[in-house]
């Protein structure tokens, strides 16, 4: 299985100037699935709850959500990728899935970082694994990772592969990710952007980029750069996944203790 994702910069509110951007590079992306930023059309830095309003869509029948179908059903493959959803009165910021067949989920971040607090309602999907057909994939979104909870979850229903959309600015999730992979045995995608925002006179975020692709045993297949493009695809074995034998007395999964766990 060819897996990958795409870290660029895009340009906060020209959404459709980002969309023609990333199907430009999609359309030279030869794989089954790719993973796509945190809020990748959009940009990240509102500062108003009127923005994040004119800018949120519909899921799936907003503009990003049909083109990245559009984009899906032409590639044939799947795509994981950030949005701000419009949810009547309320705004999520989202993660779709899609793929040759349409439309198949859309996941609303549940740990909210920083001031997506004041432009965000709370995710109230819940975490959610989807057959795509040569695995099976988990969805969380940037700050989710700093949650070992969340990784868990998707791992105890049988996520293969966790695709990790991202707008990192912390420095620490990179080196982390292997540990959530080793300790649950999955795959993950991580996709951050690059580039800066300052807007409105806030404090200017900047975006680490180092998305990567880590395997089941902690290994990094590849990490991008800090500071540039970087459209990347590796071959990955989604069965190595299926595997939570450490030795021939503990499974990862089966040893757990949940009775003992608090809080």
């Amino acid at each position: 299985m060819r897996v990958g994702f795409y870290q660029y910069d895009p340009q906060f509110g020209e959404v459709a100037k980002n969309l023609d951007a990333v199907t430009a590079k999609l359309d030279q992306a030869e794989a089954d699935l790719i993973v796509l930023p945190e809020l990748f059309a959009s940009g990240y830095q509102f500062v108003s709850q009127e923005e994040v309003q004119q800018l949120a869509e519909a899921v799936p029948d907003g503009p990003t959500t049909r083109r990245l179908i559009e984009i899906a059903k032409r590639r044939r493959m799947h795509i994981v990728a950030g949005l701000p959803e419009n949810a009547g009165s309320r705004c999520y910021n989202s993660a779709v899935v899609v793929g040759p067949s349409g439309f198949i989920g859309c996941y609303r971040k549940a740990h909210l970082f920083y001031e997506e607090t004041l432009f965000f309602t709370p995710g109230d999907s819940g975490f959610h694994v989807w057959d795509i057909g040569p695995a099976k994939i988990g969805v969380m979104i940037c700050f989710d990772w700093y949650y070992p909870e969340a990784a868990r979850s998707l791992a105890v229903q049988g996520a293969d592969i966790i695709c990790h959309p991202s707008n990192l600015v912390l420095p620490n999730c990179p080196d982390s990710m292997p540990v959530r992979c080793l300790e649950n045995r999955v795959f993950a995608v991580t996709c951050n952007r690059i580039g800066s925002e300052a807007r409105g006179g806030k404090d200017q975020l900047t975006y680490i980029g180092n998305s990567e692709v880590v395997t089941p045993k902690g290994v990094i297949l590849h990490r991008a750069p800090r500071d540039r493009e970087d459209l990347a695809i590796v071959d990955v074995d989604p069965t190595e996944a299926r595997n939570k034998n450490l030795n021939r007395y503990n499974d990862l999964l089966r040893d757990r203790r949940p009775s003992l766990y608090k809080g």
